[in-house]
């Protein structure tokens, strides 16, 4: 009996538009009747009229996917008329770009503490020098640590590293400066 009553239900994009639900309904595969305030909030944005337009000018297996981010974006929407999904991304981005300084900030400090850790090793000083013009690594680094103004190490000089640093994408690990980015953070 379930399934009967089900059957007969109609869509959910047909319940709100208060008209009968045909079987050739394009509403009804992706507009169930037990989700109903996905349609409401995708009417309410673009409109019934315009998502029925929408749909009959895409391909079958594309609507699916068409539904969905009409829903997403009707979703965000709703929930910031301003601003929509990009709000939402433009807070992730905000995000990725604040744990990129953090990550920058910890792989100057693991630079600087192996810097001072090699003259105690023993080791050669061939594995690290500093560039020219600098008295010794800690120096320069220490000037960098002080003279950066926003707390983060973006300007540390150029070490010729014996191995490639594992964060950078730069293949060669010959420039702490390079990393593979823009420098856009």
């Amino acid at each position: 009996m379930a399934s009967s009553s089900s059957y007969n239900s109609p869509c959910a994009a047909c319940k709100f538009l208060r008209r009968k639900c045909m079987p050739g309904c394009i509403f009804a595969p992706y507009f169930p009747p037990e989700e109903p305030q996905k349609f409401a909030n995708v009417h309410k944005i673009f409109g019934a009229s315009n998502v029925t337009k929408l749909l009959n000018e895409l391909l079958p297996h594309q609507r699916e996917d068409a539904v969905n981010s009409l829903a997403y974006e009707a979703e965000a929407r709703v929930r910031d008329p301003v601003y929509g999904c990009v709000g939402a991304i433009s807070f992730l981005q905000r995000q990725v770009q604040r744990l990129q300084k953090e990550l920058d900030a910890a792989n100057a400090d693991l630079i600087r503490f192996a810097c001072n850790e090699i003259p105690n090793a023993g080791v050669s000083h061939q594995v690290v020098q500093p560039s020219l013009g600098s008295t010794r690594p800690r120096a320069a680094l220490d000037q960098y640590h002080t003279s950066s103004t926003s707390g983060y190490y973006n300007h540390l000089p150029a070490f010729p590293m014996a191995y490639p640093l594992p964060w950078n994408e730069n293949a060669s690990g010959n420039n702490i400066n390079e990393g593979g980015r823009d420098g856009n953070i």
